[in-house]
């Protein structure tokens, strides 16, 4: 899978997410550091099959029904790595069930 790693996360998770066989980038590698969460959907949604972030907000900020990217909301207890870790085989199995315009929470809310 595609996925592209909004700047609120570490870069580092990056190297994780290769590991289990995804494509994946982060915003600002991929040249969109900076963008709004609007503009940041409508420029990922050609080449990326999924948004990973942990902004809880954007399910009430963005509608993304309809839009050719999922997004896929880390929830822990700050973006440290040793906070996000823990998250990855939950993250793992809501990529196998996620579809394209549709926001999915992983973790503790």
């Amino acid at each position: 899978m595609k996925i592209l790693i909004d700047e609120c996360l570490p870069a580092a998770l990056r190297g994780t997410l290769t590991a289990m066989g995804h494509e994946c980038e982060t915003v600002r590698r991929a040249g969109y550091g900076s963008k709004k969460n609007g503009e940041l959907l409508t420029l990922a949604e050609d080449v990326w099959d999924v948004l990973l972030t942990s902004d809880r907000r954007m399910k009430y900020q963005q509608n993304v029904t309809g839009r050719k990217v999922a997004v896929v909301v880390l929830c822990a207890k700050s973006n440290r790595m040793k906070d996000l870790l823990p998250l990855m085989p939950a993250f793992a199995q809501a990529l196998l069930s996620v579809s394209r315009g549709q926001i999915v929470e992983v973790g503790p809310l």
